[in-house]
């Protein structure tokens, strides 16, 4: 029994010895105590609580879309002409007998005569009888009627110039992707005022849903990606369109992941344009009763810089436009469901729930269960062992 008692005790020791902090139980993730203590070697980060204040700074800075990098907000300004743009010249003439209208013509309707279409040139010139070689590229069709009346007001009898385009090469607008009649189309035959959902409107509309479709605008070399309900959500986002303009769009469900003591762990799609972090916790199956410590929810991000000053991290210690950030909420608090109802959640967003302390010390405890229950088998062997060998020396 004393070496039994001994082998026991001895299991016991390192078991307790190596369990120090519980350092060495399976986990599914970092503790709270962990991730709350900002030690991390590899990946710096700052650990942001989240409340009222918290929950203002990110809806005041939440993306921009579309009008935060296209911050001119007017229509787009008269169309110019293009090399390649087809257009046609009317000539009138107060009487007859004047440049171009002959003198037995009489009066009739209009006096007036109509030039053969013509195609702007490689130079971005056309050419005028009577009034040479006329600018056009680069200039409206009221500069191009001004040049000619200019050329020929001395010859023809007071004369008033019209400039039609009748088949537009230049200033167009594509739309491509996922819409149901991808096209390429003039912007002027569009009219000045039409906006993004406009141009998608022309080709045929959107494909598949609306949370899960993003609408990608290309303009002069700057790109910017919105979900297409904010488009319908958020008027600021539905720009006007502008000669040029390249329209691209695209299905991708937005997703979050959840690891730790949730219900599910794994990758959950939004299903919605937006969803809020009460939202996500629900998704992923809400806090395990007997495991998570509600107090430790937290949610990995990556926040711009700027967005990452205004929450107190001192960004000095971090390189690139975005910072590394942790927020943490309580959901043992009362109050911590409005804040979460309020809080939103990003694409890519990683959701995690931290075991309670107690669920460690019980881990720790069953496993010395095991270890004692082995360690006595172990004994009892042994003590069987002695007996059945003084049995075999007595015989």
């Amino acid at each position: 029994m004393l070496v039994q008692k001994r082998c026991v005790w001895i299991l016991i020791t390192a078991v307790a010895l190596d369990c120090t902090g519980c350092s060495s139980l399976p986990v599914a993730g970092p503790t709270s105590a962990a991730i709350e203590s900002r030690d991390s070697s590899v990946v710096p980060y700052h650990l942001v609580p989240v409340t009222a204040n918290t929950v203002a700074v990110l809806e005041q800075n939440e993306p921009k879309g579309l009008a935060g990098v296209f911050t001119d907000g007017r229509p787009p300004a008269n169309l110019v002409l293009g090399i390649g743009d087809v257009v046609g010249v009317t000539v009138f003439e107060a009487a007859a007998g004047g440049l171009y209208i002959p003198a037995e013509a009489g009066v009739r309707p209009g006096n007036f005569v109509q030039l053969p279409e013509q195609t702007i040139d490689n130079d971005g010139n056309i050419t005028m009888p009577y009034g040479g070689i006329i600018r056009a590229a680069g200039h409206t069709t009221v500069q191009v009627q001004n040049a000619i009346i200019s050329r020929i007001k001395n010859r023809a009898i007071d004369p008033q110039v019209v400039v039609s385009v009748t088949s537009q090469r230049t200033s167009l607008v594509s739309v491509m992707g996922e819409v149901n009649s991808p096209q390429r189309f003039a912007a002027a035959a569009s009219g000045a005022g039409d906006r993004i959902t406009d141009a998608l409107t022309r080709a045929g509309g959107i494909r598949g849903q609306g949370y899960e479709t993003w609408v990608v605008l290309d303009r002069g070399g700057r790109r910017a990606t919105v979900p297409f309900e904010n488009l319908i959500m958020n008027a600021a986002n539905n720009i006007y369109i502008q000669p040029g303009d390249r329209i691209y769009v695209y299905r991708e469900q937005q997703k979050f992941i959840a690891f730790g003591a949730s219900g599910q762990q794994g990758e959950f799609p939004f299903d919605a344009w937006r969803i809020n972090l009460a939202e996500a916790v629900a998704k992923a199956g809400g806090l395990v009763d007997t495991q998570a410590d509600a107090a430790s929810v937290f949610l990995y991000r990556q926040e711009p810089r700027d967005v990452a000053a205004m929450l107190g991290a001192n960004v000095s210690g971090f390189t690139g436009p975005t910072v590394p950030v942790i927020f943490q909420i309580s959901l043992a608090d009362p109050s911590g469901y409005f804040l979460a109802t309020k809080f939103m959640v990003r694409n890519q967003d990683v959701l995690f729930i931290a075991n309670a302390k107690e669920v460690e010390i019980s881990k720790f405890l069953s496993l010395l269960s095991l270890f004692t229950n082995t360690a006595a088998n172990a004994g009892y062997a042994v003590t069987t062992g002695y007996a059945v060998r003084a049995a075999i020396r007595s015989n």
